[in-house]
C-alpha cells in the first residue's frame, strides 16, 4: 500500500496546473480502488518545476514527480496500479533533487512536507512543542536570552537585533502590549513571507505566541497583503485549529498566559513595510510613517507598547527554541547568523526559494543552487533587497552573503529578493524600472522623497529615450543623496540604491546611453536602429511580410532596406529572419 500522494498547492504549484492534477488523482485513485490517500502540501521552493507530486510508500520512501500534468496524472494511477505506465518520464532529476539537499532549512523545514491545513501534521512535526517549552519551563526574561544567544536578526530587511526589540517591549510599561506580524510582501519578486503562510501558518502562530509571551502580551496581529488570498484563507483555517486545540486562548498549557491574534489584510501599499506606517494602517489611517523617536517598543498601535518583526522571522524562534540558540547561532558568519531565505527570480535557471546558511557567497546560491543563468547566458548582475536595494555585478559575484558585506557593495539583503541578470539587461532601464516603482508607492510625505524620486525617474526616462544630456549622471548622483539624507522613512532613504549602484558599477551603460545614443544590451528601443547585411539577405521577403508598418522594402531575392523613420523597432524581422541577417545596434 502506498501511505499517501502529496499534491504541492502552494500558489505556485497551483498557477502551473496543481488543481487539474489534484482532480485527476483524486478521481483516478478512487476510480481505481487504490487504497492511497490524495492530499495536498505546499510550495516546496522547486517552483520551476510545478506541478510537483510526491508519492510516499509504506515505508516513507518518497518518489518526486515534476512538471506533472493531467496525463501525468493518468500514468501514476497506472503505476499504483501495478500496470505498465509511462510515469517514470516524470521522476525528478538528480541534479534537481540535489537543489534541496544543497540547502540548510530552518523558517522553511516543514514547507512542502506538511498538510498546511492539518494542524495534526504540525503537531505531528514537534508543533508548539517550543511554545510548551517557554510557558512551562522558561521565563520571558529566559526566552529574551535565548533569542540573544540566536544571533537571530530581524528578516525583513533591517537586520535589527531580534532579543533587543523584544526586551525593549518587554520593559517598556503600557497598559497592554501587542505582537505585530509585518506580512505586507511588497518587493517585486520576493514571496518568502508567502511561501511561509501557505506552507506552514502554525509555525507562524507558535513564533508570535512565544514573542508575546516574552514581551507580555495577550494580544497578537498579523498585517498580510490582500494580495494573498491563498496565504490568508490558510492562515484563517490555522488560528481556529489554533484555538480549538487550545494553542490559542486563555490559560495556554494551564500557565496562566493568554493569547490570541487575529489578520488584518492590507490593501497593497509599499510603504506599509515600514513599521510606523503599518501600524498608522492598522489604525485606519493612511499609510504613512512616522517620527521615530518614540519607537513602536516604546508607543506602538494605539501607544501602546509593540513588537514588529516580519514572517520569517517568527519562523525562526520555534526552531530555536527546541533546538538551542547556540545550535542557530553556529551557522552563518560572525556578524549574520542563521539561514537566510531567498527568493530567486529573474534569468535564474532554477526559479523558487532556498534557505541558506548565511556566509555563503553569491555564486553559491546562483549556480551552486539556481543551476546557473537561463539558456546558458552570461550572469551580468545581481539585484539584491528588492526595488529599495542595489546592484551587485558580475565581478563580485564572490560576495559573501551576511549584513554587512552586502552592505559594503551599495546593496542590501533586505527581506530577501534577488533578482537575477543576464546580458541582455540594459541596467539604466532597471533603474529605471525600479525607481518607477518606488515613486510610485512614495507616500508623499517627504518632499525629498515625492519630489527627489520623481525627478530622478524623469532623468532615467529622458535617457532611456536618447534625449540624455551631459551632466544627467551627475545630476542623478546629487539627487540620489539628498534623498538618501533626508527622507523620513527606510523607503526614500533606500530608493536611490538602484541608482547609485548601477551607476557605480555600470557607468559605461549610461554614459552610452547620454553620449553615444547607444543601448549596448539592446533594450531600450529609442536608441535602436535596424539595418540588414547584403552578405547574409538572399531577399526571401520573410521580413517584408512580418513588418507591422511596411518598413522593409526590397524584390524577391534581392536585398532588402530597412526604413527607419518607418521601423517601430518591434523586432519581428530579427526573430523571422532564418539567416540572421537584420542587424540591430
Amino acid at each position: 500500500m502506498t501511505a499517501k500522494i502529496l499534491v504541492g498547492k502552494g500558489s505556485c504549484g497551483i498557477a502551473a496546473g496543481a488543481n487539474v492534477v489534484f482532480d485527476a488523482l483524486s478521481s483516478g485513485v478512487r476510480e481505481s480502488g487504490v487504497d492511497c490517500p490524495v492530499t495536498i502540501t505546499s510550495c516546496v521552493g522547486m517552483c520551476y518545476l510545478e506541478p510537483i507530486v510526491d508519492v510516499i510508500d509504506a515505508k516513507g520512501v518518497k518518489n518526486t514527480y515534476v512538471r506533472m500534468d493531467q496525463k501525468g496524472a493518468g500514468e501514476l494511477v497506472k503505476a499504483l496500479k501495478g500496470e505498465d505506465s509511462a510515469v517514470a518520464q516524470y521522476l525528478i532529476s538528480d541534479a534537481d533533487a540535489g537543489v534541496l539537499s544543497a540547502q540548510r532549512r530552518v523558517a522553511l523545514l516543514n514547507c512542502g512536507i506538511i498538510n498546511p491545513e492539518l494542524i495534526g501534521e504540525y503537531l505531528a512535526a514537534d508543533g508548539y512543542k517550543a511554545a510548551e517549552k517557554c510557558l512551562k519551563e522558561k521565563t520571558p526574561e529566559q526566552v529574551i536570552d535565548e533569542i540573544k544567544i540566536s544571533g537571530l536578526a530581524g528578516r525583513g530587511g533591517a537586520g535589527f537585533p531580534t532579543w533587543f526589540k523584544w526586551s525593549a517591549a518587554r520593559s517598556s510599561k503600557g497598559d497592554k502590549k501587542y505582537v505585530i506580524c509585518n506580512a505586507d510582501e511588497g518587493d517585486p519578486g520576493a514571496f518568502m513571507d508567502r511561501a511561509i503562510i501557505e506552507g506552514d501558518p502554525h509555525v507562524l502562530i507558535e513564533g508570535m505566541l512565544i514573542a508575546a509571551y516574552a514581551i507580555g502580551s495577550d494580544e497578537g496581529v498579523v498585517y498580510v497583503r490582500a494580495e494573498y488570498p491563498l496565504a490568508i484563507t490558510r492562515l484563517e483555517i490555522a488560528i481556529e485549529q489554533a484555538r480549538d486545540a487550545g494553542y490559542l486562548g486563555n490559560n495556554l498549557f494551564g500557565s496562566g498566559f493568554s493569547f490570541d491574534m487575529r489578520i488584518k489584510a492590507g490593501a497593497g501599499a509599499f510603504v506599509c513595510g515600514e513599521e510606523t506606517a503599518l501600524i498608522a494602517s492598522l489604525e485606519g489611517e493612511r499609510g504613512m510613517p512616522r517620527l521615530k523617536p518614540p519607537f513602536p517598543a516604546q508607543k506602538g498601535f494605539w501607544q501602546q507598547p509593540s513588537n514588529i518583526n516580519n514572517v520569517e522571522t517568527f519562523a525562526n524562534v520555534p526552531w530555536i527554541i527546541r533546538n538551542g540558540g547556540a545550535a542557530f547561532s553556529a551557522m552563518g558568519t560572525e556578524n549574520s547568523k542563521g539561514t537566510k531565505v531567498f527568493a530567486l527570480t529573474g534569468k535564474i535557471a532554477k526559479g523558487g526559494l532556498v534557505e541558506i546558511p548565511m556566509g555563503q557567497t553569491i555564486r553559491d546560491v546562483v549556480y551552486g543552487v539556481g543551476g546557473g543563468i537561463k539558456d546558458g547566458r552570461a550572469f551580468k548582475a545581481v539585484q539584491m533587497g528588492g526595488p529599495s536595494g542595489g546592484c551587485i555585478p558580475a565581478g563580485l559575484i564572490d560576495t559573501q552573503i551576511d549584513y554587512k558585506t552586502l552592505g559594503a557593495t551599495g546593496a542590501i539583503m533586505g527581506s530577501g529578493g534577488m533578482v537575477v541578470m543576464d546580458d541582455t539587461t540594459c541596467m539604466v532601464d532597471m533603474a529605471r524600472f525600479f525607481l518607477d516603482f518606488t515613486c510610485k508607492e512614495s507616500c508623499g510625505k517627504c518632499v525629498q522623497c515625492r519630489i527627489g524620486t520623481k525627478r530622478m525617474l524623469e532623468t532615467l526616462e529622458r535617457i532611456c529615450e536618447g534625449e540624455g544630456r551631459e551632466g544627467d549622471i551627475e545630476l542623478l548622483e546629487r539627487l540620489a543623496n539628498q534623498v538618501k539624507d533626508a527622507s523620513l522613512c527606510g523607503l526614500g532613504q533606500t530608493a536611490p540604491n538602484p541608482v547609485l549602484t548601477t551607476i557605480r558599477y555600470f557607468r559605461n551603460e549610461y554614459e552610452d546611453h547620454v553620449y553615444n545614443k547607444k543601448c549596448t544590451a539592446r533594450q531600450c528601443k529609442p536608441l535602436l536602429t535596424y539595418s540588414i547585411e547584403p552578405e547574409k539577405c538572399i531577399g526571401c521577403t520573410l521580413c517584408a511580410k512580418k513588418c507591422p508598418n511596411d518598413a522593409i522594402a526590397g524584390e524577391v531575392k534581392k536585398l532588402h532596406v530597412i526604413d527607419m523613420d518607418k521601423c517601430v523597432k518591434c523586432g519581428k524581422c530579427v526573430d523571422v529572419c532564418k539567416f540572421n541577417a537584420v542587424i540591430v545596434e
